[in-house]
């Protein structure tokens, strides 16, 4: 009798995970093709035959079913050990658009709007100063190698606070060029700083433009930021709260901001790609301290796991039955709020709350569907939801200069299996 009620109990607890799992299907299952599928390897193998990268992870889901997840290469070129559909990936920039997630389900609590200003939550970022470039001085014909001059900026008041809205659609000039840059290591982070202990320095920093009047990336300090802005409106540190009100309820085991030991031998190598040769870098492991969670670029995850996150707002902002955003906000999520035609942007392509959405295909060179969103990693991690095709796709690599065209060419393997 006590076996069966520890049996029964040992189910009960596990269902939560079991359901927390995107189940899987055969291609024709989900209307693609199993033989065309095929090429998605044949794709990656050949930018890994030409060393644009050492290995990946592709994954293809549709219609909440995945249809399509293999490893392809190695994990390490040294050692030569296979790559694993279990590998955890440096995800960076896609860290933002969970961030993003976390930004809108606090909005829906009425903890925040968009246009607050971010001096509602980080004084230090009253009354910010704009950067006025000037010419650089003349010098004689520099020598390889040898330094620029010093950038030379005045700066004059901003002509309006800066947004929670203006960060997440990169228009706040926070972070975003070589003004602020410049400033940088004079608040540089110390070891054992917190998100807490380093933002409010960015409010010392100059602004790169006026907020709103174009479209610069923030490859951190924007959704750092943001980070620091959901610890204040809900109490809770940013990682914990990402893991208590996102991974967990999705069951996203494999995504964190810090490997433990356990984890570490599915983590593979990094790689910068010279010419034809493919040169380790280790230095990145080091960039954050175990005390900062950077909403910019700090997160770790599997393909697998990284998929729920991508068909959690497939699906409308709900996954096997636990939601975190309602339908409307996760089609504001999506929606362009900065248009292909705003200074910055590229044709084809708007871009939304944390996420880039394709407004014109054909424009942008993409071949995904009108309305599909999504964004990369500079290690050469990309996803996108397509609401049309009812598709997530996920492609993993570790290598810090990637050649965006296998992007484009995954695409292209992914749409091309479509069959009904």
């Amino acid at each position: 009798m006590r076996f069966r009620v520890s049996f029964v109990f040992s189910v009960l607890v596990a269902l939560p995970l079991m359901a927390a799992s995107i189940p899987e299907a055969k291609p024709e299952g989900v209307g693609l093709s199993a033989e065309r599928l095929l090429r998605i390897h044949e794709t990656v193998q050949s930018h890994i035959d030409s060393h644009q990268i050492s290995g990946a992870v592709t994954l293809v889901a549709r219609k909440g079913r995945i249809a399509h997840l293999e490893a392809h290469g190695v994990m390490d070129l040294d050692s030569s050990k296979p790559m694993a559909k279990s590998s955890i990936f440096r995800i960076w920039s896609m860290s933002k658009p969970v961030v993003g997630v976390a930004i809108l389900m606090l909005m829906e609590e009425g903890k925040l709007r968009l246009n607050d200003p971010v001096s509602r939550f980080i004084p230090e970022f009253k009354g910010m100063k704009v950067a006025v470039t000037q010419e650089r001085p003349s010098s004689p014909a520099a020598t390889a190698g040898s330094p620029a001059p010093p950038l030379q900026f005045y700066t004059v008041p901003a002509t309006r606070e800066i947004t929670i809205q203006d960060l997440l659609t990169h228009v706040s000039g926070l972070g975003s060029g070589p003004a602020s840059s410049s400033e940088m290591p004079g608040i540089a982070r110390k070891p054992g700083d917190t998100l807490a202990d380093f933002i409010p320095r960015l409010g010392t920093t100059p602004l790169d433009f006026q907020p709103g009047s174009r479209w610069t990336y923030s490859p951190l300090a924007a959704f750092d930021t943001l980070g620091r802005i959901v610890e204040i409106a809900s109490g809770q540190t940013f990682d914990k709260f990402l893991r208590l009100r996102i991974f967990d309820p999705l069951g996203m085991k494999d995504i964190f901001f810090h490997p433990d030991e356990d984890r570490l031998p599915r983590i593979p190598s990094t790689y910068h790609r010279a010419g034809d040769v493919l040169q380790k870098t280790e230095a990145i492991n080091r960039l954050f301290s175990t005390n900062y969670f950077s909403g910019g670029g700090g997160l770790m995850a599997s393909a697998e796991e990284y998929a729920k996150f991508g068909e959690m707002l497939l699906e409308g902002g709900q996954l096997n039955g636990k939601r975190l955003l309602s339908p409307k906000s996760v089609e504001l999520m999506a929606s362009v709020f900065v248009p292909e035609t705003f200074a910055g942007r590229a044709p084809g392509r708007g871009f939304g709350l944390s996420v880039q959405v394709v407004s014109d295909p054909i424009a942008a060179g993409n071949r995904v569907s009108t309305g599909s969103f999504g964004w990369d990693g500079a290690y050469g991690t990309h996803f996108w939801v397509d609401p049309k095709e009812k598709i997530v796709g996920i492609l993993m690599i570790q290598t810090d200069n990637p050649n965006r065209q296998l992007d484009r060419d995954f695409e292209n393997a992914v749409m091309q299996s479509i069959v009904e």
